[in-house]
């Protein structure tokens, strides 16, 4: 056996990565998500997971999204001890997202004890603070486009993926009885389009590729999202109202900052106070300003005084200041979390904002089905109102949506990626993603490319 990959998540669905590569009588693991979304999927956060993980030789993260990297607090807690390789950008934006997901726990968890709502007596959070500081000592952050030895005849190179800051294709050297095969792990892959990150770089060749099918059946919009975000904020503004944006921290809230100052630049839209209202969407963005390997902000205006933030930026850091800011009269925007209305401080806007119909809730971002964003988005409107924090608010705002922003390639996108290998790849399997998207996908790379694509639908194991 030349190795081995046997997929633990993200097959038949977009969460819970994991891929256990074993090579040379040793194990590695890549990825190590939190299965998201519905309860059953977010159960399985509970299992143990189904391999020896006290022996793995190491980790290897290709970014820093829960998805992909939020069940690793839990591995240490289990017992984990190995060092964590990732690339720098990651490393930053690791220590942020997994303490913010364990102070959630630790809430969570606290909350269901005093409430007596959990099943549990008494409820525990997945993991603690102590655990996530725990597993932030055991990352190891590495610069991108060399070779960092793992073991004696395996060694991993990390190369931009353009999909967040720090977000790296994972590519393998394998060596063994005198011969190397080259094994990569796309992660999430970006799309090129975003205004605030570098296209993902062309490969020269790989012999096995494992590629994300989140959009394989799907093409995305190519509507420029600065054209729909200008009008949506040009008639709110004209009639005094308050935006809200719900928008996850990093990445997404990036984005939207940069558009605005655009459309500020361009006069398409007055200069308005925009508030950054998200403790994790600041530091988020503090990360982005020092990555000039992944922004493609710098150099547009110069290093030293570039057009990034809008002309009245302001930062709302505490809890006192956002209650403030719910409280002030438009025009103005709030960019605030969670993204999916899951929590955090834009429910406070909201709960201020909804009743009054010049404001406007703006979704920039996916929401998920059952989520209190899909709900405002699908029946705010019609039903009239929801509920925020156990009490009834009308909805008397206009809701609307933009669909361009999305950070991952499409089909289109990663056909055309594929096809600029100088090598083809000997074989590629499709993962992370519906087991439609990933079906449809795989057949057709094998039908337009001539290459042998599989889905992965099941968890189980690939021969290499």
């Amino acid at each position: 056996m030349w190795a081995q990959i046997d997929f633990q998540g993200a097959v038949g669905s977009v969460t819970g990565s994991k891929s256990l590569l074993s090579f040379d009588g040793k194990k590695y693991l890549i990825d190590c998500g939190l299965f998201q979304g519905h309860k059953l999927d977010r159960a399985k956060n509970w299992e143990k997971p189904d391999f020896d993980f006290e022996k793995l030789e190491s980790l290897i993260l290709t970014h820093a999204h829960l998805d992909h990297s939020g069940y690793v607090p839990r591995l240490v807690k289990l017992g984990f001890r190995n060092p964590i390789y990732c690339s720098e950008g990651t490393a930053e934006l690791c220590k942020i997202l997994w303490m913010d997901a364990a102070k959630l726990q630790e809430e969570d968890a606290d909350y269901a004890n005093r409430s007596g709502y959990s099943n549990h007596k008494p409820a525990f959070p997945l993991y603690t603070i102590d655990d996530a500081e725990a597993a932030v000592k055991l990352l190891k952050p590495c610069s991108r486009n060399g070779w960092i030895r793992l073991g004696t005849n395996i060694s991993v190179k990390f190369l931009r993926s353009g999909h967040i800051i720090g977000s790296s294709f994972l590519q393998f050297s394998l060596t063994q009885n005198g011969q190397t095969k080259l094994v990569t792990f796309s992660g999430d892959v970006g799309n090129g389009r975003l205004r605030t990150l570098k296209e993902p770089v062309d490969l020269d060749e790989t012999d096995i590729l494992v590629i994300e099918g989140t959009y394989g059946n799907r093409p995305q919009s190519r509507k420029d999202p600065k054209d729909e975000l200008g009008e949506v904020l040009k008639r709110v503004i004209k009639r005094k109202g308050v935006v809200v944006i719900p928008a996850f921290a990093v990445g997404r809230s990036q984005e939207i900052l940069y558009l605005i100052r655009i459309l500020e630049n361009e006069g398409v839209i007055p200069a308005v106070p925009v508030l950054l209202d998200s403790p994790m969407s600041l530091s988020a963005t503090d990360v982005f300003l020092k990555h000039k390997e992944d922004s493609s902000i710098f150099g547009i205006a110069g290093d030293e005084d570039f057009s990034f933030f809008p002309r009245f930026y302001e930062r709302v850091e505490s809890t006192d200041e956002s209650m403030m800011a719910c409280m002030r009269e438009g025009p103005m925007i709030v960019i605030s979390a969670s993204g999916m209305l899951s929590g955090g401080r834009v429910l406070h806007h909201l709960k201020k904002r909804l009743p009054d119909e010049r404001n406007c809730v703006l979704f920039v971002g996916y929401q998920a089905e059952g989520s209190k964003g899909r709900f405002l988005q699908e029946k705010g409107n019609l039903e009239g109102n929801m509920r925020i924090h156990h009490e009834v608010v009308q909805v008397n705002a206009e809701v609307a949506t933009i669909s361009s922003l999305s950070a991952h390639g499409d089909a289109q996108d990663l056909m055309e990626w594929i096809s600029r290998f100088r090598r083809k790849p000997q074989k590629i399997y499709v993962n992370h993603g519906s087991e439609e998207s990933t079906r449809y996908f795989a057949n057709l790379i094998t039908q337009s490319l001539g290459i042998p694509a599989i889905a992965v639908v099941d968890e189980g194991k690939c021969i290499l």
